[in-house]
């Protein structure tokens, strides 16, 4: 993507026939075109021979609908959907290491229990912790346990469905912060 245009990063669910070589294809085109997949999901959909490839990229309006279409041209690629300015629930999950010396883990245990995160592994210096939950939270129990030091982390990319109901709980949010 050229250096000069503003990039948005874009979500993208994508349903291919699930057969092997599909990935690497759709990961070639991307690579040809220049553009960086920032987190990428795959699992099976709700149809048996089904995966759904839930990506995040970067790029303008004209360049991502330019790839969408170039997706389309791939044999195994069944729909290609830009949601990111559609309401949906959005989840990731992290598994990270901190440093936790015994005065610090009670504060440590204390935030991983406000961000409804787990302790699932404990050592004598460290406790492992798995969060799920949006990308924001994500960010937000990082930035809190930095200063424990963390030691290493492992993160899912993205999952994403549309929401049925239409409601965009990202506005509703914005209001709730207004009316506060």
């Amino acid at each position: 993507m050229p250096e000069n245009i503003v990039a948005m990063k874009h979500t993208l669910s994508v349903l291919v026939e699930d057969e092997a070589g599909v990935l690497t294809r759709i990961a070639g085109l991307f690579a040809r075109r220049g553009f960086n997949i920032e987190s990428l999901a795959v699992g099976p959909a709700e149809q048996l021979g089904i995966s759904r490839i839930t990506m995040v990229v970067p790029g303008d309006d004209r360049s991502i609908e330019q790839l969408t279409k170039q997706l389309y041209k791939l044999v195994n690629v069944l729909k290609v959907h830009d949601i990111t300015e559609v309401p949906c629930v959005e989840r990731e999950l992290m598994l990270l290491k901190v440093n936790a010396v015994a005065s610090a883990r009670s504060e440590i245990i204390d935030l991983v229990q406000i961000f409804r995160a787990k302790v699932v592994d404990v050592s004598d210096d460290s406790l492992t912790i798995e969060v799920a939950g949006d990308p924001g939270k994500m960010v937000a129990i990082v930035q809190m346990l930095n200063k424990f030091g963390i030691r290493e982390i492992a993160r899912t990319g993205k999952i994403a469905l549309t929401r049925e109901s239409g409601v965009n709980t990202e506005y509703l949010k914005s209001l709730e912060a207004r009316v506060y």
